[in-house]
């Protein structure tokens, strides 16, 4: 397609610390550059970002970073004006103003990106208006969702989307893929904390630690409490930034994905756990969530584990044969449908589709 002029307006693309929007940005961004698209992203200038900053320069695309609501205005109006598309996503510090200001002077196309979708939908319902007010909903031209399924057709009939439609996350596969290393735990979990994924990491993964004290396990990712007991057999991580990623699926023989209750509860939410696992071919032990066999053959591209019970048996009887033979069946599937390309691919879709529609409509 013709090549578009893009402004994003995310939480963070140069700082992975304690969010997962970095690493879908990062591929997303990377991809549409490569397919000659010209994208700036723009973030919020932010102390906790700015002191744990990964990449504070991305290499592909244009990244600036802005003071205030202020400072956005007056740098980058023009930008903002002329742009093909304007994409706001969710969580966004101060989104509702951002996405007021984008609204009213864009005169492209504009979306909303929700990375967070049950997790927004459930703020709305409880008056909650932190980056998203229910009257803007119908203002955009696209409301681009991570969660796909019936969650579509609610946005655009209770809420008045104009065009709803699936972005899920993805993987680059330049960066994510099979490397020959002897396992170093048994089954690992990388997350930031969440109250509500929690007991799922500690009935699928703390609980088979404590009965299997011979089993290496690990858990990587920030904020956890400093209250938890962890047992002797559960190595912690504080923070692993995107480029150790690969390596640290890589070192595990399975891999564990568990999903917020939102999430659960909406079905169709892939983490991007899911994807990077999977391109790296370490086979993914997870919770049940309705669309999840949209993505993945249960039983035989990804191991469903209600229980403890299920994770242990799995990670004690499962030949390595077996479990090799999972992991590249998985990432056959992730290679032929869930790449940054792939992602890439899609947006360019919704775009020429939003915009056949809005030009209808101005006729």
């Amino acid at each position: 397609m013709t090549p578009l002029s893009i402004v994003i307006l995310g939480l963070s693309i140069t700082s992975s610390w304690g969010n997962g929007h970095a690493t879908t940005y990062r591929a997303l961004v990377r991809a549409l550059a490569g397919r000659g698209h010209d994208v700036l992203f723009l973030e919020a200038d932010r102390p906790w970002y700015a002191e744990n900053r990964d990449l504070p320069d991305p290499p592909f695309g244009r990244t600036a970073l802005y003071g205030s609501l202020d400072d956005l205005r007056d740098r980058f109006e023009q930008e903002v004006r002329h742009a093909d598309l304007v994409v706001v996503g969710s969580y966004v510090p101060d989104g509702v103003e951002v996405g007021r200001w984008v609204i009213a002077t864009a005169q492209g196309l504009t979306a909303f990106y929700d990375i967070d979708t049950p997790v927004t939908l459930a703020k709305l319902e409880r008056g909650d208006a932190e980056y998203l007010s229910p009257d803007l909903i119908p203002r955009y031209d696209i409301y681009l969702s991570f969660t796909g399924g019936p969650t579509l057709d609610r946005l655009e009939r209770q809420y008045g989307s104009p065009m709803a439609r699936a972005l899920y996350c993805s993987v680059d596969p330049d960066r994510y893929g099979p490397e020959p290393a002897e396992p170093r735990w048994d089954l690992g979990y990388l997350g930031t904390y969440s109250d509500d994924r929690q007991p799922s990491v500690n009935r699928l993964l703390v609980e088979p630690a404590r009965s299997w004290t011979d089993g290496r396990f690990v858990v990587a990712g920030p904020q956890y409490p400093g209250s938890i007991v962890w047992p002797a057999n559960v190595e912690r991580i504080e923070h692993l930034p995107p480029a150790d990623h690969a390596d640290f699926y890589n070192a595990q023989r399975f891999t564990l994905n568990v999903t917020r209750a939102d999430m659960i509860a909406a079905g169709w939410s892939p983490s991007v756990r899911l994807f990077e696992a999977a391109a790296c071919g370490t086979p993914i032990i997870s919770d049940w969530w309705p669309g999840l066999d949209s993505l993945f053959n249960p039983g035989n591209e990804i191991v469903i584990a209600p229980d403890a019970a299920t994770v242990l048996e799995t990670l004690r009887t499962m030949s390595d044969k077996d479990r090799q033979a999972m992991g590249q069946r998985a990432r056959d599937r992730i290679l032929s449908s869930h790449t940054a390309d792939h992602r890439a691919m899609e947006l360019e879709r919704h775009v020429a589709e939003a915009g056949a529609i809005v030009s209808s409509r101005n006729h």
